[in-house]
């Protein structure tokens, strides 16, 4: 059975479970059963690899030693070992005693099994159900390359699932949106890339694929992209979605992907020890943060606006030359008081030259406002600003989960880009540049239109209006007509 069919019969079998009720519950239960069948094999590679490794998981908790016998426990003894036994312990794994280099390798896998499983759950309550599903992921060898690969791709559709799975969209940016702005931003081995607010972890694993297919030539390449990776994720459904994710990508110590909140951090704790080259995120946008969280920051930044306070710590993070590319809504770009400080701040701080507007489409279902890419640089004040209009292809009237964006259809924009040293840009139909002093002049709002489109002929109002008249009337006189034909029709 191919690995796509055997994760569609997983599924199947999980909708058979009374515990488990729609799509965000039934990914976050597929996805702590992933990580210990994943983190199990991995270990098993290593303990072959690595003289002296042996699994943090203890040996009766190892995936091999309850769940790899198709004929092993099931029913309630099985339900019962998972809810008792194996969720407290894994909650509470013991940290190994660092002695050598080896050990901190363990005591790093240990806290990532700890991390994903303090606010786990096990939704299912049937245990006949659940062998049932065990024996399917037992299908698929994650140490096998081919079969991992493709796993991949399903992981990847099973994380897309999250965007019509309630308030779980909010952890899932568009892959070729993704993917678009770690190929123009360009990470390498050994810069320091960061992303405060993963979600599932979207840009870290562009970031790998592109670095592996560029840069990547030796394992002290592999060794040195891995320790150069930093990410931080609030919730415990995309922590665990991430740190899988991770592994499934692998990265032997996803220990780096911390559960935390960057903003309960004070803004002024973040120094040069903590600079980053490089910021590609898409922060959490149109939420409100908790009571007290705008306190961590200068005054002039208060707000409790998730994604203001992200640009403002992002700003701050960087190191001089440093890059990022961020997602932020439209309303960043126009509003005013806390906003406004906070982009003559970006302006005078970083060279914002590139500004990719997107249309409104691009993350339905989950939200259906405008959405901007900000590409931008530390270390120099904006002196102009290039505008690029992203529209929907011809041939649909918008993005949808049926026919969501591709990186084919960002393209144009990645052509017109002008390389690393973005030259030879030109203005067209979708493409403009502003002065810094004309965004100055308009209090720095950043929400400049294309002025080379051309407004729809919509029609003389006068002529509109007349053609509106004779419709109205023609219709009320097949009304007249329909009327009296159904009294004619009574009266026989």
């Amino acid at each position: 059975m191919s690995v796509r069919n055997t994760v569609k019969s997983i599924q199947d079998i999980m909708r058979k479970d009374v515990g488990v009720d729609g799509d965000a519950q039934r990914i976050s239960q597929l996805c702590w059963m992933f990580f210990l069948k994943i983190i199990d094999d991995q270990d098993q590679e290593l303990e072959l690899t690595r003289k002296g490794y042996h699994s943090p998981i203890p040996a009766e908790l190892q995936w091999r030693s309850w769940a790899a016998d198709p004929e092993g426990i099931t029913g309630d003894a099985l339900l019962g070992f998972i809810n008792d036994t194996l969720f407290p312990t894994l909650q509470d794994l013991a940290h190994t005693a660092r002695r050598s280099e080896l050990d901190e390798v363990i005591a790093h896998r240990a806290r990532v099994v700890r991390s994903v499983f303090e606010d786990a759950y096990n939704y299912m309550k049937s245990g006949q159900l659940v062998r049932q599903v065990i024996n399917k992921i037992n299908e698929v060898d994650f140490n096998d390359l081919a079969d991992r690969q493709h796993f991949g791709d399903i992981y990847e559709q099973l994380l897309n699932d999250l965007q019509s799975a309630g308030n779980a969209g909010e952890y899932y940016t568009p892959r070729a949106v993704t993917t678009f702005m770690v190929q123009q931003t360009d990470p390498r081995p050994g810069e320091l890339l960061f992303d405060p607010a993963c979600g599932t972890g979207g840009f870290l694993t562009s970031s790998i694929r592109h670095m592996r297919a560029h840069y990547v030539k030796k394992p002290a390449d592999e060794q040195l992209m891995q320790q150069s990776l930093r990410a931080v994720e609030k919730k415990q459904l995309p922590h665990m979605l991430c740190v899988t994710n991770m592994l499934l990508h692998g990265v032997e110590d996803p220990s780096f992907v911390q559960h935390d909140n960057t903003l309960a951090r004070p803004y002024i704790s973040w120094g040069k020890a903590d600079r980053v080259d490089i910021v590609l995120t898409n922060p959490p946008f149109g939420g409100k943060e908790e009571d007290g969280i705008e306190q961590n920051f200068p005054k002039q930044f208060q707000t409790r606006e998730t994604a203001d306070l992200f640009l403002a710590l992002i700003i701050r993070l960087l190191k001089t030359g440093g890059r990022a590319a961020v997602v932020l809504p439209d309303g960043t770009l126009f509003g005013e008081g806390v906003k406004t400080r906070l982009k003559e701040h970006l302006l005078q701080e970083c060279d914002l030259h590139t500004i990719v507007r997107l249309p409104n489409s691009v993350f339905k279902p989950y939200a259906s406002i405008g959405t901007n890419l900000l590409f931008f640089e530390k270390g120099r004040p904006t002196r102009e600003i290039w505008y690029y209009e992203h529209r929907v292809p011809a041939d649909q009237r918008a993005y949808s989960m049926t026919r969501p964006i591709r990186l084919e259809h960002l393209q144009a924009c990645a052509d017109w880009w002008g390389g690393a040293e973005r030259k030879g840009r030109k203005e067209s139909e979708v493409a403009w540049k502003v002065d810094i002093e004309a965004v100055k002049a308009r209090d720095y709002n950043l929400d400049w239109k294309n002025p080379h489109a051309v407004a729809e002929d919509l029609g003389d109002p006068a002529e509109l209006l007349t053609r509106l008249n004779a419709a109205e009337a023609r219709a009320h006189d097949l009304r007249e007509q329909l009327k009296a034909i159904l009294q004619e029709a009574l009266l026989r």
